[in-house]
């Protein structure tokens, strides 16, 4: 729970540090600029509070690594869903509404998290976690957010040193495979789950292992 209030903090932080131009530029999300991405957090963070305020007496069915499934194909950014989320990013006129409302709904969904009984069960898409374990899944899911909203922001903060390598060790064991010592925290969680291209030298460290790239969250 410490991590998820480190990742989320970091990111609100970084969305909150962008100008009007880094909005407009492309983020790490096919198809979604800095502001779709932007919106798609808000969205999420009012999932958060949802779950949180949604308790069942059901046993965990989930915990915060099987949260997490693989898809077969990348995203292509023209499901029904991201191109909502374009069209709600669209209807903020004013740059500053956009990052208002992340900043007004994040912060409510953080303290809801750091309130939250961390042994209490929750449910979610059809499944069931302890709290505890749905905030540890998102650590990955904003970390990864963090690193698409800098993608193309070479200024843009980066995320916490400890977030960035419990990602990493989830998408490992997701994926049922140790990336080389020689990668980066970062540049795993890049390369592995697709969102960057691995270069030659890089492909040669992997070895067997690039071959079963990317594996694609969902």
């Amino acid at each position: 729970m410490e991590l998820f209030s480190r990742s989320w903090t970091a990111l609100r932080n970084a969305v909150a540090e962008l100008s009007d131009d880094d909005l407009a530029r492309p983020s790490g999300c096919t198809g979604w600029l800095v502001r779709d991405l932007v919106c798609h957090l808000i969205i999420d963070a009012q999932d958060v509070l949802i779950t949180l305020a949604t308790p069942t007496e059901e046993e965990p069915t989930r915990d915060a690594v099987t949260y997490w499934e693989l898809a077969e194909t990348p995203p292509t950014g023209d499901d029904p869903l991201d191109a909502l989320t374009v069209r709600l990013a669209a209807a903020y006129r004013e740059s500053w509404l956009l990052k208002f409302h992340l900043d007004d709904v994040g912060s409510a969904a953080g303290r809801a998290a750091e309130l939250a009984d961390p042994h209490l069960r929750v449910g979610t898409r059809d499944v069931v976690l302890t709290v505890d374990d749905y905030l540890g899944a998102y650590v990955l899911e904003w970390t990864l957010h963090h690193l698409d909203l800098a993608a193309h922001l070479p200024h843009a903060s980066r995320p916490p040193g400890e977030c960035l390598a419990r990602s990493r060790a989830m998408l490992e064991t997701i994926a049922g495979a140790r990336f080389p010592a020689e990668l980066s925290d970062e540049d795993v969680l890049l390369i592995g789950t697709g969102r960057r291209v691995p270069a030659d030298v890089e492909r040669t460290t992997l070895g067997e292992l690039a071959a079963r790239l990317p594996f694609v969250l969902g």
